[in-house]
C-alpha cells in the first residue's frame, strides 16, 4: 500500500485528527469563519470528487468534527482504501462513536503501524479500557517516541497507575510541549515528593520547579493549578499575585479557591466580599467556606444564620461543623446539644472535638468518662489534651504520668506544660534541664515562666564586684530582664524584686513604682516594702497605711512594724494589738520580738 505522510494534528479528544492542510491561526468572526468553512467544504468535496485522496480525507474530518458521521464516513473509507493514515485513524475515531471499538481498533491499529501517532496514541487507550496494559504500554510508547502529546501523557498516566518511576520522565515531556494536566500533576509529584523528604511537613515551601510547572498550568487555564499556585505565593506573602490566581481559579469554578479568595480578603479586612466568596464556594460545597460564614455569622451575633452554615458544612462532610456546633451551643450554655455535636466530631475522628468533649464531661463531674477522650485527642495530636491529661492526672498525685504527659506537650510547644515540666525539674534537683524548658514557656509568653527562670539565674548570679574606690557597680544581669519581662506581665513577686532590684541601686522612684504595682494588686510584700521605704523616706503616716494593708494579709513583719509605730505615738493599747497579731502571723523572730513588745507594753498600760 502507498502510505501518505503524516498530515495529521491532534483535535480536542485526542482522538479526532484533522488532517493540517487547513492551519488557521486567527479565529475570525462567526459569520465569516461559517462562511470560510462552507467554501472550504465546497473546494474539498469537489477535489473529492474529482478523485484527490487527501480531499476525500479533509471533507470526512470536516464532516466528522461536525458531526456528520454518515457523510463522513464514505469519504474515510475512501481515502483509508488509497493508503491515507490520517483517515484511517478518523475513521476509527468515527467507528468507534458509533459503538464498534473493536472494529475502530482495527482503523487505528492500519494508521498506528503506518506511522500515526494520533492513530497509536487512540489504539492504546482502547487496550487500556479494555484492561490490556501490556498492549496499551506498547502503543502509547510508540506514540510518545513519536512526540505526541497526548501520547506522551497517556503513557505517563499508565506507568503513574502501576508506580513505575519513568511515569516522572513522560509527565515532563509532555508538560514541556504544553499539556496543562501534565504540568500540574508533574507539579504535584514534585510536591508529594518535598513533603516526603521533609516528612510531610506543610510548612515547607513548594519547590520551584513545581512551582514553575504550576504557574504553566494555571497559564493554560487549569484552575486546579492556579489554586496551588495561589497557595504558594500566599504562603510566600506575595499576597496580591496569590489573590489574582485564585481569582481566576475561583471564576473558573474551583471553590476550594473562591474559599481561600474568602480568607484572604477577610485577613486584609475586607469581611463584606470576603463572605460573598465563601458564599460562592458554600453553594458549590465547600464545607470550608460554610464554615467560615458560620463563624461570620455568629461573631455577628446572628446565632441561627451561624448554626444554618455550620450544618450546612456538616453536611458538605467537614467534621469543622459539628464542632463548631458545639462551641455554639456550649457558649449558650446548651450543655447537652454541645455534647451531641462534639461527640459526633470526636467519633469522626476531630481531636480537638475530642478534648471539647473530654472538658464538658470533667466539668460535669465525670472524670473517668473524660480521660479516654482526652487520650483519644492526645494520640491523635492535640496539645491541650496532653496537658490536661497531666493536669488530670497530677490531680490524683500521679507525678510520674503527669510529667509524662506535660513533657508529650511541651515538646509539641504548649507553654504551660512546659513551665510544669520546668517546675518537676527544679524540684527534682535538675536544674540544667528545668532552665531549658523554663526559657520555653517563658519565651511564649508565661510570666510565672520567666520569674522562675529569674530566681534560678539570680541564684547562681556572683557577688557585684566593686568600683575601685569601693563603690558598688551595677550591671544589667540576665536574670534582671526575666524580671522586669514578669513584672511588666502582671507578676506580684516579680514586680516586688525588681523593686528590690531598683532599690539597692538606690532608685527609689523606680522601686516605689513597682512594688506600688505589686501591692495594689494584692501582694503583700509588696504593701510592706512600699511601707518600708516610705518610712525612709520619711512619710511614716502613709507608710502605716501600706503596712496595715500588709498586715491585714497576714505579714506578720509588717504588723510588727504597726505595733512600733503606734507605741512611738503612745498609742499603747493599739500598739498592743498589732503586736498579739504579729505574734500570730510570725515568722519565729518576728513573734519573738513582737511577743517582747507587747509584754512591755502590757506592762506600761498596768503601770
Amino acid at each position: 500500500m502507498d502510505v501518505m505522510g503524516d498530515k495529521a494534528t491532534l483535535f480536542e479528544t485526542g482522538r479526532f485528527v484533522q488532517p493540517s492542510s487547513r492551519e488557521d491561526t486567527e479565529t475570525p468572526d462567526e459569520t465569516g469563519e461559517l462562511a470560510d468553512e462552507a467554501a472550504e467544504e465546497l473546494r474539498q468535496r469537489l477535489a473529492a470528487e474529482a478523485g484527490d485522496v487527501e480531499a476525500m480525507s479533509v471533507l470526512g474530518a470536516m464532516l466528522l468534527r461536525r458531526g456528520d458521521l454518515d457523510g463522513a464516513e464514505p469519504h474515510l473509507r475512501a481515502a483509508t482504501a488509497a493508503g491515507d493514515r490520517a483517515a484511517a485513524n478518523n475513521l476509527g475515531v468515527l467507528l468507534h462513536q458509533r459503538g464498534y471499538a473493536d472494529e475502530a481498533a482495527g482503523w487505528w491499529r492500519i494508521a498506528a503501524v503506518a506511522g500515526s501517532a494520533a492513530a497509536a496514541h487512540a489504539l492504546g487507550r482502547h487496550h487500556r479500557e479494555r484492561g490490556d496494559e501490556p498492549a496499551a504500554e506498547y502503543w502509547l510508547r510508540q506514540s510518545a517516541e513519536q512526540g505526541h502529546t497526548l501520547g506522551a501523557y497517556a503513557l505517563a498516566d499508565l506507568l503513574e497507575h502501576r508506580g513505575d518511576a519513568a511515569a516522572e520522565q513522560w509527565m515532563r515531556v509532555a508538560a514541556e510541549r504544553g499539556h496543562r494536566e501534565a504540568a500540574y500533576r508533574l507539579a504535584r509529584a514534585l510536591d508529594r515528593r518535598t513533603a516526603r523528604e521533609t516528612d510531610g511537613d506543610n510548612g515547607v515551601q513548594a519547590p520551584e520547579e513545581a512551582e514553575q510547572w504550576y504557574r504553566q498550568a494555571a497559564a493554560r487555564g487549569h484552575r486546579r493549578a492556579a489554586l496551588h499556585l495561589g497557595s504558594i505565593l500566599e504562603r510566600r506573602g506575595e499576597l496580591k499575585e496569590a489573590g489574582r490566581w485564585y481569582l481566576t481559579s475561583a471564576k473558573d469554578g474551583e471553590a476550594r479557591a473562591a474559599c481561600a479568595l474568602g480568607f484572604l480578603l477577610r485577613d486584609a479586612g475586607d469581611s463584606e466580599n470576603a463572605a460573598v466568596w465563601w458564599l460562592r464556594a458554600a453553594q458549590d460545597g465547600d464545607g470550608n467556606a460554610a464554615n467560615a460564614l458560620g463563624a461570620l455569622h455568629a461573631e455577628r451575633g446572628e446565632t441561627q444564620t451561624a448554626e444554618r452554615w455550620y450544618r450546612a458544612a456538616m453536611d458538605a462532610g467537614d467534621v469543622n461543623g459539628a464542632y463548631n456546633l458545639g462551641l455554639l451551643c456550649a457558649e449558650q450554655g446548651r450543655t447537652a446539644q454541645a455534647e451531641q455535636w462534639y461527640r459526633r466530631a470526636a467519633y469522626a475522628g476531630h481531636r480537638e472535638a475530642a478534648n471539647a468533649l473530654a472538658i464538658l464531661l470533667l466539668q460535669g463531674g465525670d472524670e473517668t468518662g473524660a480521660e479516654p477522650w482526652f487520650s483519644k485527642a492526645a494520640e491523635a495530636g492535640s496539645v491541650d489534651a496532653a496537658f490536661n491529661l497531666g493536669i488530670l492526672h497530677a490531680g490524683r498525685g500521679e507525678e510520674k504520668a503527669a510529667l509524662r504527659w506535660y513533657e508529650r506537650a511541651a515538646a509539641a510547644g504548649h507553654t504551660e506544660a512546659a513551665l510544669q515540666v520546668g517546675i518537676a525539674r527544679l524540684r527534682d534537683g535538675d536544674e540544667q534541664e528545668a532552665e531549658r524548658y523554663l526559657r520555653c514557656a517563658a519565651g511564649g509568653g508565661s510570666a510565672e515562666a520567666a520569674y522562675r527562670l529569674a530566681t534560678v539565674l539570680d541564684a547562681r548570679r556572683p557577688p557585684e564586684p566593686a568600683h575601685e574606690l569601693g563603690e558598688p557597680v551595677h550591671r544589667r544581669s540576665e536574670c534582671e530582664e526575666w524580671y522586669e519581662r514578669a513584672a511588666s506581665q502582671g507578676h506580684r513577686r516579680a514586680q516586688v524584686r525588681v523593686g528590690m532590684l531598683a532599690a539597692a541601686r538606690g532608685d527609689v522612684v523606680e522601686a516605689a513604682r513597682w512594688y506600688r504595682q505589686a501591692a495594689e494588686a494584692g501582694s503583700r510584700n509588696g504593701a510592706f516594702n512600699l511601707g518600708l521605704l516610705l518610712a525612709r523616706e520619711g512619710s511614716e503616716p502613709e507608710a502605716a497605711v501600706w503596712w496595715t494593708r500588709a498586715a491585714d494579709a497576714g505579714h506578720g513583719r509588717a504588723a510588727l512594724r504597726l505595733a512600733l509605730v503606734y507605741a512611738r505615738r503612745g498609742e499603747l493599747a493599739e500598739g498592743q494589738r498589732w503586736a498579739d497579731r504579729a505574734v500570730s502571723l510570725g515568722p519565729g523572730s518576728v513573734a519573738e520580738r513582737a511577743a517582747r513588745l507587747r509584754d512591755a507594753l502590757r506592762q506600761e498600760l498596768s503601770a
